[in-house]
């Protein structure tokens, strides 16, 4: 009997990857997506027609109920969130409301409709936030630094506690940074590749951005969905880190980057304080130790090849873009 999956958040990098792999293990994959007239289908138009696609939204608990009855998910996976750190700042209230008190709407619909399905929780390393140790591991003790930390960390309590008090095959992966050709233009990592691409093709003269010595542990989201599909694999729900064990700075990262497209990061990089978080978080970096003695799993793609995919994908892009000016 074929397995059906939900997927929440599929338009997102996250969503677009799982369902690629589940498509691929034979699944049926069935993507949620908020009712709104800006929706962008762009990192799944090459498998749109292969996946359901139905309309629901972590603020309204009544929708989640009904997507579970209508398609009786075997598997569901819960990716979406408002997930960048900077807007959470400004949205705290909203974010609350989707990364953290969303969750508990979800998990409330799987419970009462389908509670024989396997759950999984997208928590972060950002719920690390000011770490108390080096490298941080599944019984590290959390310290988020931002509303979409403090809101992450709910959303993954939360699934424990429904894991412990109703006996729900309910688990949560730790991710740490993941980043791809997909990853949307705020995040900083695609901030740079794209916009070291439009430096080398003559469309932008510089690259503003914040501190450049936060240090990230940086994996490829094509790696990490895997992970994901692992945890609901297992007879016992639990908790991973998931992660490379390596750490990286910002500046790392554009040292990498414009070397690839033969320039020097220091010619084109302005330091901005608009870009400076209110409190930054300056080390993470993840102890996988658990995740591959357990699921068996460790990433494939280095950092350096992570970063030439991304600045490979980018130039593309922008050269594509630049014909379309001309």
């Amino acid at each position: 009997m074929t397995k059906r999956a939900l997927i929440t958040g599929l338009t997102g990098q996250d969503g677009s990857y799982l369902a690629e792999l589940l498509l691929e293990k034979g699944y049926d994959v069935v993507g949620m997506v908020r009712r709104s007239s800006t929706i962008n289908f762009e990192r799944i138009a090459h498998i749109q027609d292969d996946i359901e696609i139905v309309q629901g939204d972590l603020l309204d608990e009544q929708s989640l109920r009904t997507v579970m009855q209508n398609h009786q998910p075997a598997e569901v996976y819960n990716l979406a969130a408002q997930s960048f750190v900077q807007t959470s700042w400004h949205q705290a209230v909203l974010t609350g409301e989707t990364t953290a008190l969303g969750v508990t709407r979800i998990l409330n619909a799987v419970r009462e409709v389908n509670p024989e399905a396997r759950f999984y929780q997208a928590s972060s390393s950002e719920m690390f936030g000011k770490v108390v140790e080096v490298p941080q591991n599944e019984d590290t003790p959390f310290y988020p630094r931002s509303p979409y930390g403090v809101a992450k960390l709910y959303g993954h309590w939360i699934t424990v506690n429904y894991r412990e008090s109703y006996d729900m095959h309910a688990t949560s992966g730790i991710l740490f940074n993941h980043e791809s050709p997909r990853r949307g233009l705020e995040f900083v990592t695609r901030k740079i590749t794209y916009n070291v691409a439009r430096i080398k093709q003559g469309l932008a003269t510089e690259l503003r951005l914040g501190d450049l010595d936060p240090q990230r542990d940086w994996g490829f989201a094509g790696d990490y969905v895997e992970a994901m599909w692992l945890m609901l694999q297992q007879d016992e729900p639990k908790d991973f880190v998931i992660a490379t064990g390596e750490t990286h700075s910002v500046q790392e990262f554009c040292e990498l980057a414009f070397s690839r497209v033969d320039l020097d990061w220091r010619e084109w990089v302005v330091q901005d304080e608009k870009f400076m978080r209110p409190a930054e978080v300056e080390l993470l970096i993840g102890d996988p130790s658990q995740a591959r003695q357990q699921l068996g799993w460790k990433p494939r793609t280095s950092f350096s090849e992570l970063v030439a995919m991304m600045i490979d994908a980018d130039m593309e892009l922008v050269a594509s873009q630049k014909r379309l000016l001309t």
